[in-house]
């Protein structure tokens, strides 16, 4: 007969602590990942989550709820992708007037889960996206953007709660490393 042993405080996964931790701490925790404080509370009330797929899934419905005013307020901790450094170098002054040409039509940042994408084809990846959604009219770009903004929660927090698959390693939001980085010089 198999043994069963207890984990000790040490072995705990990381989604056992998000789901153990007082509610404030799961809040932050989440709104590292989107900043919507009406996302995150829904997602962290709902615990504990029995694995990373129903966590996903939570965050998911929570996010297909968000208001136009709850994504204004993520909108507003977002940055512009993030792309390899040495990219701005070559490409900043393109980068630099599709990025202002989207501000100015939208309001807010160019939003982009670069997640799954080659590094090296990060740049063309998001120059191809910005000049095609500069192509929506306002609501279908506010429909895009939220997508967009529920990929790049779904990416960070499956990084937060420990998840390691194919995604490129994130810090933190609003760290510029994780799919976000500071305008080109």
């Amino acid at each position: 007969m198999p043994t069963q042993t207890r984990a000790t405080p040490a072995a705990r996964s990381a989604l056992d602590r998000f789901n153990a931790a007082p509610p404030g701490e799961a809040v932050r925790t989440l709104l590292h990942c989107l900043h919507s404080p009406r996302w995150a509370r829904r997602v962290a009330a709902h615990r504990p989550y029995p694995d990373l797929p129903a966590l996903l899934a939570a965050a998911d419905e929570a996010a297909y709820d968000l208001t136009g005013e709850d994504l204004a307020e993520a909108l507003a901790a977002e940055t512009l992708p993030g792309l390899p450094e040495d990219i701005y170098a070559v490409a900043g002054t393109a980068l630099r007037a599709a990025h202002a040409a989207y501000a100015t039509k939208f309001g807010h940042v160019f939003v982009i889960c670069l997640d799954g994408v080659p590094r090296s084809e990060t740049l063309d990846h998001a120059l191809t996206a910005i000049r095609s959604r500069l192509a929506n009219d306002p609501e279908r770009e506010r429909e895009v953007t939220a997508e967009e903004l529920r990929r790049l929660a779904r990416e960070r927090l499956s990084h937060a709660v420990g998840a390691r698959g194919t995604a490129r390693p994130a810090t933190p939001h609003p760290n510029p490393a994780n799919k976000t980085s500071p305008p080109p010089p």
